[in-house]
């Protein structure tokens, strides 16, 4: 195919853990290096979190995090170290955004770990537990989402958060206002409304806060000039500017994440490959309802990796 191929690499966010997420890609020297040194910066074992959890240390926000971080900088090491070449673009789904920050070479993985551990931290007390939801909303056009959340409100917070691909859009707030919107988005046809197994009701204005502490956070922080261009999830842009990235990075906490169009605006520059660089097939599925112009792989082990190396060759 050639090297005038223009790739993509997206990197996961919460969601895409799971217990043994990193088997296909243990036998590789730097992947085992790169969880030695998120252990020591963090001081806990996030190897063994990988490998043994339990389900519940891997699902809570603060461990998720950084153990995504980790998970998707190793991936994109081992890509490295297999001779992979860097890619043309970039995009991380949500959580995803910092390990592209690392991939891009904006954030040093040091810097980024306790980062990431920070927002989870300000995301978790931004919203007392309980009083906030997310949903699943199946077989829905955006426009009739964003009039469901309209309606549904009622004075509340409900907002349409993640446009993962047409048909499935996910919505946030106050869980009485997310219970109200998977009802009323029934009765407007939707196939499913899906409650989802999180405790943070992520990109909808109750993060605010949150966004305020990360802004605070940040500015004392070193950001260095990307060597790869990374689409972020607020705006569909790329910035070469610190201050624009911060900003961007704190805008996205109460900001929906645009992945459809971050898709399909990749596809129009001739992105015609993807890899999902980090664990499971999430984005690898979405891509593949969103645009046909982009073949999409997930480089969960060792054949992947050569197989995604060889297209590109």
């Amino acid at each position: 195919m050639g090297v005038n191929m223009k790739f993509a690499f997206l990197f996961p966010g919460q969601g895409s853990q799971s217990i043994g997420m990193m088997q296909g890609l243990a036998g590789i020297a730097v992947v085992r290096d790169t969880f030695d040194q998120a252990s020591a910066i963090l001081a806990q074992d996030l190897w063994a979190m990988a490998n043994d959890g339990p389900a519940e240390l891997l699902n809570a926000t603060v461990n998720t995090q950084p153990l995504m971080l980790t998970a998707g900088v190793a991936t994109y090491r081992a890509w490295l170290a297999q001779g992979g070449r860097v890619p043309d673009v970039m995009a991380g789904h949500s959580l995803g955004e910092y390990t592209a920050m690392v991939a891009a070479g904006v954030l040093d993985f040091a810097d980024a770990l306790p980062l990431v551990r920070a927002r989870a931290l300000a995301m978790q007390d931004a919203v007392a537990e309980g009083v906030g939801a997310m949903a699943a909303i199946l077989g829905l056009d955006d426009d009739t989402v964003r009039a469901v959340c309209a309606e549904a409100a009622q004075d509340e917070v409900l907002e349409a958060v993640n446009f993962n691909s047409p048909g499935q859009v996910v919505i946030a707030g106050n869980k009485a206002a997310v219970e109200r919107g998977m009802a009323l988005a029934k009765e407007k046809g939707a196939k499913r409304a899906l409650a989802l197994p999180v405790s943070v009701p992520s990109h909808c204005a109750l993060m605010r806060p949150a966004a305020e502490k990360m802004s605070a956070i940040m500015a004392n922080m070193v950001f260095n000039t990307p060597v790869i261009p990374v689409l972020h999830n607020a705006d569909v842009q790329s910035y070469m500017q610190a201050e624009q990235i911060r900003d961007a990075l704190a805008r996205q906490l109460y900001s929906p994440v645009r992945w459809v169009e971050t898709i399909r605006s990749m596809a129009n520059d001739g992105v015609t490959l993807a890899a999902e660089c980090g664990p499971g097939k999430v984005l690898t599925g979405l891509t593949k309802r969103i645009d046909e112009r982009v073949a999409a792989t997930a480089l969960i082990g060792v054949d992947a990796l050569t197989e995604f190396k060889n297209l590109i060759a």
